[in-house]
């Protein structure tokens, strides 16, 4: 059964249960101080667009592009489920984000991701992302990789 992603509310009870687990991912590999996790409530604002991805129904993986000045577009609240994993999954949320933040004019995508998750680097890496110093109010750490990509 092939994959669909769309854009939903995150405000769901089998999201709310995908955003935990990838929460509790989060928090086995980073120290929490160091996690900078939205909320579903706050995925739900009108700054935020969220990608699901089902397989019969069951959400399988999320993303967001969350919307910042008006030109830059934060990539969010990446997750695939482990047993949906090496689906390319992931690069297909990233691919819609990217499309989004396109067709409404913004001229960059930055995201933070943690510095444990090599598989996470090899879908932004394949998606046109390069490596960078801290963007917007994160801190400069040990625990983030810093990514970005020009639009323009």
């Amino acid at each position: 059964m092939a994959v669909e992603i769309a854009v939903e509310t995150p405000l769901q009870d089998d999201v709310r249960a995908l955003v935990a687990e990838l929460n509790a991912a989060l928090l086995e590999l980073t120290p929490p101080e160091h996690c900078y996790h939205l909320t579903v409530e706050q995925m739900a604002g009108a700054d935020t667009t969220v990608f699901i991805a089902r397989e019969n129904g069951l959400a399988v993986g999320c993303g967001a592009l969350k919307r910042h000045d008006g030109v830059v577009g934060e990539v969010k609240r990446m997750y695939t489920r482990p047993s949906h994993r090496g689906q390319k999954i992931g690069a297909q949320i990233v691919e819609r984000v990217e499309a989004l933040a396109r067709q409404e004019g913004l001229t960059r995508l930055v995201l933070e991701t943690g510095d444990r998750h090599p598989a996470a680097w090899t879908v932004y890496e394949r998606a046109g992302f390069s490596r960078c110093g801290p963007v917007l109010d994160y801190p400069d750490s040990t625990w983030s990789v810093f990514y970005e990509k020009s639009l323009a």
